[in-house]
């Protein structure tokens, strides 16, 4: 094994030039003061202490067996031109940054990142790329990134992700690390692991909590939990359970053998913790795409395609997300402001959002804020929001966990169940533009469903890749008018109805 340490002065082009061959790796180094490179092999390790100063790296060429681990003081900018790089073990491109990196694909190039094993997830960060604080994604060339082994994402970061111009496709396909069954003692909010008598896991309900007998009740502060001044809006009624409560498979929880455990509502309905689920695109902060053509694809239990923390954002560009579990999830407010979206889940929620704030706030959530979308769960501004789940009941495309979904523009079609067939779905208050609720509507695969207004003009042709029997489809667009009607058809299903209310549901 061969060890190169090299140390010399500042310039103004790519500051690092690394040339991956083989199982080699010869570096180009124009920056050397306070810039420290280590060479084994196809694996180059850089340590700089610049703070001010931006550094550059351009990464180059092909290795199957390769890495490259960045610690900057400050920002830097990584540029691929034409690199394929695979890592056996630990994530290729390992970014333990202080401060935001920017990932460039050049204009024109098509550049592939690959990791095939992430067994030593203490020493090797278990994504293909995998950030510790902010990471940009950008450039006008293609980014592929591919996650094999077991218990590996695609790209993991500590901070916010935000995503521009690039055109990115991020697969994974390896199985999760382990499992372990849902217990209540993992329930988002319930802290501590605090158990009532025979070891039953409860919540911790704070100094101020009442009892029945032995029996610890939550302190709602004379009142119930804040629904935002009403009950949730079931579309002017309950949701109907066809004359009984939902099967919840022989007890609650679970839904059934393949659920998951999630956080906010879906964690409380789910059976499974997966350790190191395989997810595509995943932020303890914020996720941002602004443009570009991204891509997303998981193939194993508990795998999100996209999942931001505090919140994931969607201003333009096309997004396409399929996941056996969430296609996205947050913590926080989902935003569609602009971007085509088609996201679709084969197991779950197709969008799932699980506010702090929502429905289980007595139980840890945190109702102090001045956030304006700190209670909002989904909030569609613009754009085309195709959510799909093709589960069924109790599945949604549109999860909102009993917080507001707010339409105030764009175009959508949902397909789901609910509870009950009773989705989320916003009231005459938040549905700023005309929406309807479609519950029945049955979907065959690849067969084309049209709305079209009262003179016949089609507004939108949506052919969904699978097929459901009686769907909840939520339905908005922008040439929806209050007060006119509008049809939807398919092969063996047609429907008219007339928007009399901001929000309307129609059976």
């Amino acid at each position: 094994m061969s060890l190169l340490l090299v140390m010399g002065s500042v310039c103004h082009a790519e500051d690092i030039t690394i040339r991956y061959k083989g199982t080699t790796a010869k570096v180009d180094q124009k920056v050397k003061d306070s810039v420290n490179v280590t060479v084994s092999g196809a694996n180059v390790e850089i340590e700089s202490l610049y703070k001010s100063h931006r550094l550059t790296l351009l990464l180059t060429g092909k290795s199957d067996d390769g890495q490259l681990v960045l610690k900057t003081a400050g920002k830097a900018k990584v540029k691929l031109d034409n690199l394929t790089l695979t890592s056996q073990e630990g994530a290729p491109l390992w970014l333990k940054n202080k401060k935001k990196v920017e990932v460039v694909a050049a204009k024109g190039t098509k550049n592939t990142l690959t990791i095939t094993a992430c067994n030593d997830t203490a020493n090797h960060k278990a994504a293909t790329i995998w950030a510790k604080d902010k990471l940009l994604l950008s450039g006008k060339g293609t980014l592929n990134v591919i996650a094999t082994g077991d218990g590996c994402r695609g790209i993991k970061s500590k901070k916010d992700i935000t995503i521009e111009e690039l055109t990115l496709n991020v697969t994974t396909s390896g199985n999760n690390l382990g499992e372990k069954p849902f217990g209540f003692g993992d329930f988002p909010g319930f802290g501590n692991g605090s158990t009532m008598q025979g070891g039953f896991p409860m919540p911790p309900f704070g100094n101020d909590s009442i009892k029945l007998g032995n029996f610890p009740m939550p302190n709602f502060g004379g009142q119930m939990p804040n629904f935002g001044g009403q009950m949730p809006n079931f579309g002017g009624q309950m949701p109907d359970f066809g004359g009984q409560m939902p099967d919840f498979g022989g007890g609650f929880p679970p839904f059934g053998n393949d659920s998951t455990m999630q956080e906010g509502m879906g964690g409380f309905m789910g059976k499974h913790k997966y350790v190191a689920s395989t997810k595509g695109i995943a932020s303890k902060g914020k996720i941002t795409i602004n443009s570009g053509v991204v891509t997303v694809r998981t193939s194993t239990p508990g795998a999100e395609g996209i999942e931001g923390k505090q919140g994931v954002v969607f201003n333009g560009g096309q997004v396409d997300v399929l996941a056996t579990d969430d296609a996205v999830n947050a913590n926080a407010t989902i935003a569609f402001n602009g971007a085509h979206v088609t996201a679709r889940s084969t197991t779950n929620d197709a969008v799932d959002s699980n506010p702090k704030t929502g429905f289980f706030t007595p139980f840890g959530g945190n109702n102090n804020t001045n956030s304006q979308e700190a209670d909002t769960a989904i909030v569609i501004r613009g754009g085309t929001v195709y959510a799909w789940s093709q589960v069924g009941s109790p599945e949604e495309g549109l999860d909102c966990d009993f917080s507001p979904l707010v339409i105030e523009g764009g175009s959508i079609f949902s397909v789901g169940g609910g509870m009950g067939e009773m989705p989320s779905v916003p009231t005459n208050a938040t549905a700023k533009q005309p929406t309807v609720l479609l519950i029945g509507l049955n979907i065959t695969k690849d067969e084309p469903i049209t709305i079209c207004d009262a003179n016949g003009k089609c507004i939108d042709t949506i052919t969904i890749p699978f097929s459901l029997r009686r769907s909840a489809s939520l339905v908005t667009s922008p040439s929806f008018r209050p007060g006119n009607t509008y049809t939807v058809k398919t092969k063996g299903y047609e429907k008219t109805f007339t928007l009399n209310e901001p929000f309307t549901t129609i059976r």
